[in-house]
């Protein structure tokens, strides 16, 4: 995982209780035993937005049609975060809100994603309809 998504999954983990998964990954650093001060908070919600408005441009260049199905955005906000400057995007994400949302509005989604209940043979399958799901509510908005 990358460092911004490593430390935004362990602050999941804090917020809600929840010991991460045994795996061979150390915690960073700046994860202390149980809270994370505002600033490493803030710090987090930079990090994540930076990443989220480079990837974004990325896929918005190299295949715009993918990245408005995959983003989750309009043509308008495709077109303005095709023409962002590096300087602008520092500054975008430089504020104290994440850019990027959950995409999933209802538990039929989430339970499709999670596959709760159900084996792992059709974890494919539901994650197909899930994505066959977003992708009509995509539409639906633009």
């Amino acid at each position: 995982m990358s460092a911004p998504i490593s430390g935004l999954h362990n602050l999941f983990h804090v917020a809600t209780n929840l010991k991460p998964e045994k795996r061979n990954e150390t915690p960073p650093r700046h994860i202390a035993t149980e809270a994370m001060t505002a600033d490493q908070i803030l710090t987090e919600i930079r990090e994540a937005n930076l990443s989220y408005l480079m990837l974004a441009q990325s896929l918005i260049r190299s295949d715009r049609e993918q990245a408005l199905y995959r983003l989750g955005i309009s043509e308008e906000n495709a077109a303005l975060l095709n023409l962002m400057t590096p300087a602008q995007m520092m500054k975008i994400a430089s504020g104290n809100t994440l850019l990027c949302r959950f995409r999933m509005d209802d538990d039929m989604v989430w339970s499709l994603l999670t596959n709760h209940g159900k084996g792992a043979a059709n974890d494919t399958t539901s994650r197909l309809h899930a994505s066959i799901l977003m992708a009509g509510r995509h539409q639906e908005a633009a």
